[in-house]
């Protein structure tokens, strides 16, 4: 037997399998995407809704109601993040849409706060920037891991000034904290798209193409979200 034919096969064998693999990854990422699309698109939905069916806004922000509403979607997000490993898929993504949804009411209020048109504007130069940022972090050959760090560090800092200044009311802080958060959350998605497309290469594909996905798709919809929020505090306008 020619020795060639061996390494020649072994060659092809290997083509097949990253073939396999890159298929694979593809069909991974597309669901990440596909889940958190739905899930923006079903947030969107609810938040114009409640922000036009004054009984719905008066219910919620004219009542303690607000601070349910508000916190809830903080709530599910730990709550998903410790339990989805002892969940089925079905649980796990039924608690992802009821998070959406909720997300969707506690952000009625933009549309009492910014024009419907600075909203729409702001929306489209966030998705701009989160497809960029997500294209980079899946593409580039750059270990990002080493960013990771760097970007908790700044998400914790944001979260603490952002706590104070409800207590000081400082426009000017306000804008620091917008300023720095959009460079964070730029940083974040890419951050973590690679994180996502790692979790893939290293972990079995069918427990990834389940209820990994669906933490993949969380992760980046909170991204986007905090993302888009920062935009809006600087290039909103106010009604």
């Amino acid at each position: 037997m020619d020795p060639r034919s061996s390494v020649f096969g072994q060659q092809r064998m290997g083509v097949a399998d990253q073939a396999q693999i890159d298929e694979g990854l593809r069909a991974y990422m597309l669901k990440v995407y596909n889940y958190m699309g739905s899930a923006l698109l079903l947030s969107g939905i609810v938040a114009y809704a409640v922000a036009h069916t004054p009984a719905l806004m008066n219910a919620i922000f004219g009542t303690p109601l607000m601070w349910v509403v508000m916190l809830a979607p903080l709530g599910m997000v730990f709550f998903l993040s410790a339990r989805i490993n002892k969940m089925s898929a079905g649980a796990a993504q039924a608690t992802f849409w009821i998070f959406a949804a909720l997300m969707g009411a506690s952000l009625a209020s933009i549309f009492v706060i910014y024009t419907q048109t600075s909203i729409v504007r702001v929306f489209m130069i966030t998705s701009v920037t989160f497809g960029a940022m997500s294209l980079w972090g899946y593409t580039t050959k750059k270990d990002l891991s080493g960013m990771g760090s760097f970007l908790m560090m700044g998400l914790i800092g944001i979260i603490v000034a952002s706590v104070v200044n409800m207590f000081l009311q400082s426009s000017m802080m306000m804008w620091m904290i917008s300023v720095i958060g959009v460079l964070v959350f730029v940083g974040l998605t890419a951050y973590d798209t690679q994180k996502i497309k790692n979790n893939y290469l290293e972990s079995d594909g069918t427990e990834v193409m389940g209820k990994k996905a669906i933490m993949g798709a969380l992760t980046l919809y909170l991204d986007f979200i905090n993302l888009f929020l920062m935009l809006l505090h600087l290039f909103g306008n106010r009604e």
